[in-house]
């Protein structure tokens, strides 16, 4: 049996193509495992970064390519075709991370009512999170444009409850005002989302480009909206703390030297620009480091107990999921000739922030 995989070249995300692979069928599964037919997945820029972390936070390994090439992860709905476990049927709808392919196969492990593990060796040593699947069947968060949703936003919408959480929890630093580059990605304006309408007294700011501004401006969770190149208009006589989205090197260096010591928390969460230089200089104001939410998530179900974590995510993703029908316009596209194209335009900044786009390599 083959899968059709598509692929990048690592040294250069520009070369993509697909290729034939060939995968265990129902007879030759092995034990406990599960062969699953990849409906659709998700595609955003927060897939572009995981392919430039690709070797640094091990994202190549998830899923094994030829030499030189990677398979970058994407979160999706697949549908069991086959199993060798005991407690899981074929016919299954489950929702995580996958390639972008036609079929996986996985290792079903520490299986229970809701979830299960993928216990494949290269896939250990990363998150746990990566290697995990909702069993979402007859689940109606997951069905329909409410999946799309789920597979588009929730992972980013994950991100973005972690950052608040951490700001929060140390008090935003001594800020009253939190930056955001890159506003109209959808980990961005989630951010904005909860602390607009969770964080009282704390003025979220926008930094975009010109061409989305009214794009942000229309989302009404950013109290101000500017644009990069009028950056050094902000008054900076008060503390801000700066999440960055952006990645990008530029910007970074002239909001740094804008704010000085009033750059009092300077977060890197993203690279939607790519542009960020390996040898950066010294920075006035607070260090710039990166936010790695698997930290996050650690400290807090340690804190907060079994189920913690889930309860409160799904009390704000609850506030937040009504807003999307209003914010975003979902794209479908099959096939091989499709998946190409948006990925290139995803990866070159072609997309307009007010598209998500769902896609499938079965045409």
């Amino acid at each position: 049996m083959t899968s059709t995989d598509f692929i990048v070249a690592r040294d250069d995300l520009q070369r993509c193509k697909t290729i034939r692979t060939q995968i265990p069928d129902a007879d030759t599964l092995p034990a406990d495992g599960l062969l699953v037919r990849i409906d659709r997945f998700a595609l955003t820029a927060n897939n572009i970064t995981y392919a430039v972390l690709g070797d640094q936070l091990k994202y190549w390994q998830l899923f094994p390519a030829p030499a030189g090439f990677g398979i970058i992860p994407v979160w999706g709905l697949v549908d069991v075709i086959a199993s060798k476990h005991p407690a899981i049927a074929e016919g299954e709808r489950l929702f995580g991370y996958v390639p972008m392919a036609t079929h996986l196969v996985i290792d079903a492990a520490d299986v229970t009512r809701r979830t299960l593990r993928d216990a494949a060796a290269h896939r250990q040593g990363v998150a746990p999170v990566y290697n995990a699947y909702a069993r979402v069947g007859g689940d109606p968060a997951f069905a329909g444009r409410q999946g799309d949703y789920q597979a588009l936003l929730r992972p980013l919408f994950m991100l973005s409850f972690l950052v608040d959480d951490f700001l929060a929890e140390n008090e935003f630093h001594g800020a009253r005002s939190v930056l955001l580059s890159s506003a109209s990605s959808k980990t961005a304006f989630g951010l904005a989302h909860l602390l607009h309408t969770q964080r009282q007294g704390i003025k979220v700011i926008g930094l975009t480009s010109a061409a989305n501004a009214a794009f942000v401006r229309a989302l009404g969770c950013y109290d101000e909206v500017v644009t990069y190149d009028a950056v050094t208009s902000l008054a900076a006589n008060d503390p801000v703390a700066f999440v960055d989205m952006a990645g990008n090197s530029d910007l970074r260096a002239r909001l740094h030297i804008h704010f000085r010591d009033q750059m009092t928390y300077s977060g890197q969460i993203g690279l939607t620009h790519r542009s960020s230089l390996p040898d950066e200089p010294e920075l006035p104001g607070a260090k710039p480091k990166w936010f790695f939410a698997p930290d996050q998530i650690r400290k807090r179900a340690r804190e907060w107990g079994p189920g913690g974590i889930e309860t409160r995510f799904g009390a704000a993703w609850s506030g937040f999921a009504p807003m999307l029908d209003e914010w975003l316009e979902i794209i479908d596209s099959r096939g091989a000739a499709a998946v190409s194209q948006v990925y290139l335009d995803v990866l070159n900044g072609r997309i307009p922030p007010e598209q998500g786009h769902m896609l499938s390599l079965w045409d």
